[in-house]
């Protein structure tokens, strides 16, 4: 028995399985006696039945990560990208090659191609940046760039 509230407090399972079967069934379409479902054809004398394919859309979400005072956004939403005007911003890049770098003020990146290894300074390791991530380095930063593939980004340099 399953509780769901009602006037008496229970109701069977048993009482259910209509309805679960009912919500399955709305994923298939029905058309002169035929039922359509994934990955099954059959034929009968009073049914056919033939497979098509549906389109599930599953959302994405960004992920924040901080390393050493670095934000990391990998994926953002189109829509923070176009809040911020990151496709209105300078473009850099830059070919496989490793040299330090120091942020004189806050900078926002969105990496349109490529991979880096950054080592920060004072701190123990490394992490990758590549196509597709928002990065922001606090002023006074610095690091070794360590560009693994070349990068296409647009920046901007807080004033």
């Amino acid at each position: 028995m399953v509780n769901l509230g009602l006037n008496n407090g229970f109701v069977s399972l048993a009482l259910l399985v209509p309805v679960i079967v009912l919500l399955s069934l709305s994923l298939f379409s029905y058309n002169n006696h035929s039922v359509t479902t994934p990955h099954t054809t059959e034929s009968t004398t009073d049914m056919t039945a033939t497979a098509t394919t549906s389109t599930i859309v599953i959302p994405t979400t960004a992920t924040i990560t901080t390393f050493g005072g670095v934000k990391i956004e990998r994926n953002p939403s189109e829509s923070k990208l176009t809040q911020l005007g990151v496709s209105s911003w300078p473009k850099w890049g830059g070919s496989p090659s490793k040299f330090p770098w120091t942020f004189t003020a806050k900078e926002t990146m969105y990496l349109l191609e490529g991979k880096v290894k950054v080592y920060c300074d004072g701190y123990d390791g490394f992490f990758e940046i590549g196509a597709g991530d928002l990065v922001e380095f606090p002023k006074g930063m610095k690091v070794t760039w360590d560009v693994i593939e070349a990068v296409n980004k647009h920046y901007n340099v807080e004033k």
